[in-house]
């Protein structure tokens, strides 16, 4: 990651006294112009002043929370946003997203973690639309964000949270799979091109978690997948390994294949550019 200038102006804005002034001394240490504000409406009045080009703010707020802070700013003009909260749930997450939040930290913190986050939203490109939320019930999320991978890692963070409640194994398995068709999207299907983007959508009900992942391409046939383990007949899960040497591609290709073992059900249109992966909840083990 490279070097955010020295002079960037930062809003911290905590009710806690000792975790507001812990903030504001490590950020000023590490270069920063930094203010503080114990509500939102002293942050209020000082956003109005003046020009911060980072907010750091914790939700639970005296008064006015956190993100009623935000969405009294003008989309134009405000700064970046970094949520730091002791709130887990998914409802204050999607709130966030739908705020544009740039990254939540949830408390406890690493501070290298924080530090590294904190440079990773002053380096990132100024977007309002990097992330939609097209939908915030926590039983139907819908998602669509650009196909670059800063905001790939994002969305994952996202899924994650939403799942963490999760049977452990159940947790894993979805993950890796959902990992695997999701950078299958946004590679093949949007060529890692940011201003392309990808759609999902996480259903929960009790008895079952479904993921859909629409991507931007034209998507691709069976025929024409000999550098996949998924293009090959079934017991020979190596035969592609062939092809991608020969035309010089990274080792790989078993994603897909992969993903199939990880759920229960994968289901593509016919165009194979949308997937839906469908994890039966009842009888899992834990």
């Amino acid at each position: 990651m490279g070097n955010v200038p020295a002079m960037k102006r930062i809003l911290v804005v905590e009710d806690s006294t000792n975790e507001r002034l812990g903030l504001r001394r490590l950020l000023e240490r590490s270069g920063f112009c930094v203010r503080d504000a114990a509500d939102g409406f002293d942050a209020l009045r000082q956003l109005e002043s003046d020009h911060f080009d980072l907010l750091v703010v914790d939700v639970w707020l005296p008064g006015m929370n956190g993100l009623e802070l935000v969405s009294r700013l003008p989309m134009d003009s405000r700064p970046k946003l970094l949520i730091v909260t002791g709130d887990d749930t998914a409802e204050t997450l999607l709130k966030a997203l739908r705020e544009h939040a740039h990254q939540i930290i949830y408390k406890p913190f690493d501070p290298k973690q924080l530090m590294e986050t904190i440079k990773g939203a002053l380096e990132a490109p100024d977007s309002e639309e990097d992330i939609q939320v097209l939908s915030a019930d926590p039983h139907w999320v819908e998602l669509r964000f650009s196909c670059d991978p800063e905001t790939v890692t994002r969305i994952q963070e996202v899924v994650r949270k939403l799942d963490s409640d999760l049977p452990e194994k159940v947790r894993q398995s979805t993950e890796m799979a959902f990992h695997e068709l999701l950078m299958n999207a946004v590679e093949w299907g949007g060529h890692l091109d940011p201003s392309s983007k990808v759609q999902i959508s996480c259903l929960r009900t009790e008895h079952l978690l479904l993921y859909r992942i629409a991507d931007p391409g034209s998507g691709f046939k069976l025929e024409e997948m000999g550098h996949a383990a998924i293009g090959h007949a079934e017991g020979f899960p190596f035969a592609h390994t062939d092809v991608r040497e020969k035309n010089g591609m990274r080792p790989g290709g078993f994603g897909i294949l992969m993903a199939r073992g990880l759920v229960d059900e994968l289901v593509y249109n016919e165009a194979h550019n949308e997937v839906i992966l469908l994890k039966y909840l009842k009888g899992s083990e834990n």
